[in-house]
């Protein structure tokens, strides 16, 4: 049986690591809270951008870009491009390996494959499993930023301008409720034309009922468009799995300080079973020796008689 210092030091020793956790979870609740902040003020430009590229498709239908699927004759994809967002770092419960084991069930479905990914937990698993990376972004997972957001958008529309990939998509974590999150898939490039020629976005817009004239063309026009939009959607992603991993890690500590807190009763109650159990050992030795004195003085008084 431990002693009573050994289960002191214990306590202490989770008591320390309970700290770290409850600091841990209140900074995750920060990030999350700021992360969410800054989308939201960054939202009205992206949805403004959405308007204008539905009005485009609203007011001419002579519309010919490669970043929408056409309307006949649409050809399978051959090459995917898959951008995979993860964390720089672990203690999120199974956050990570959600997304890793989504994006390889996708990636096995196809012969043709360019990874790209977001935070080095994923880099360093992919490159551990001989999975080769056409590019991995560092620090993006951990400060995800719209001039983030917009260098891998640069990158990835590189590539699919110059048709070394056909198509785009993204594999990220979206936070449902503050409990459970969800590993979702999304195409990036190409859009699918009826998504932006209906209104289901937004049923209450009202649609263009008059021609427009687009200098040089309605194709520049959209195009030009597209970049910031397709950044937008990124952004996004970027600040979705961000705020999935710091409500993982919210609820991975909150699970760590319970589990200390029913480790410390546990201890506790040892602590004093352990206490207790010296404390009587102590009284039984003190009464056994002076039971053993008054013995010894009545066998000397016994003597002299």
């Amino acid at each position: 049986m431990a002693t009573t210092t050994e289960i002191k030091n214990r306590i202490n020793s989770v008591k320390n690591t309970q700290k770290i956790t409850s600091a841990m979870y209140l900074i995750s609740s920060t990030k999350m809270r700021k992360a969410k902040s800054e989308l939201q003020k960054t939202r009205p430009y992206f949805d403004a951008i959405e308007h204008e590229i539905r009005r485009i498709f609203q007011s001419t239908s002579d519309v010919d870009s490669i970043y929408f699927y056409p309307e006949k004759g649409r050809k399978p994809a051959e090459t995917y491009a898959y951008l995979v967002i993860t964390a720089d770092k672990g203690l999120a419960g199974s956050y990570n390996y959600n997304v890793i084991k989504r994006a390889e069930a996708e990636m096995s479905k196809h012969k043709k494959v360019k990874l790209y990914v977001v935070g080095d937990f994923g880099r360093r698993y992919f490159m551990k499993h001989g999975i080769e990376i056409e590019q991995s972004f560092l620090y993006t997972a951990q400060n995800p930023t719209f001039t983030r957001a917009r260098q891998i958008c640069s990158i990835l529309m590189e590539e699919y301008n110059e048709r070394r990939v056909d198509e785009i998509r993204i594999i990220y974590s979206d936070m449902e409720n503050e409990l459970t999150s969800t590993v979702k898939m999304t195409r990036l490039l190409p859009f699918e034309r009826k998504s932006f020629i209906s209104n289901e976005v937004d049923p209450e817009e009202k649609k263009v009922d008059k021609e427009y004239n687009f200098y040089p063309s309605v194709n520049v026009v959209l195009d030009n468009i597209m970049n910031g939009y397709i950044a937008g959607n990124i952004y996004g992603a970027l600040v979705d799995s961000f705020s999935a991993e710091q409500n993982a890690r919210m609820n991975a500590m909150s699970s760590a300080n319970n589990n200390a807190e029913e480790l410390l009763a546990d201890l506790s109650i040892q602590y004093n079973r352990v206490r207790q159990a010296a404390i009587t050992q102590e009284i039984t030795e003190v009464a056994a020796g002076a039971k053993a004195q008054k013995r010894k003085r009545e066998r000397e008084a016994a003597q002299f008689e």
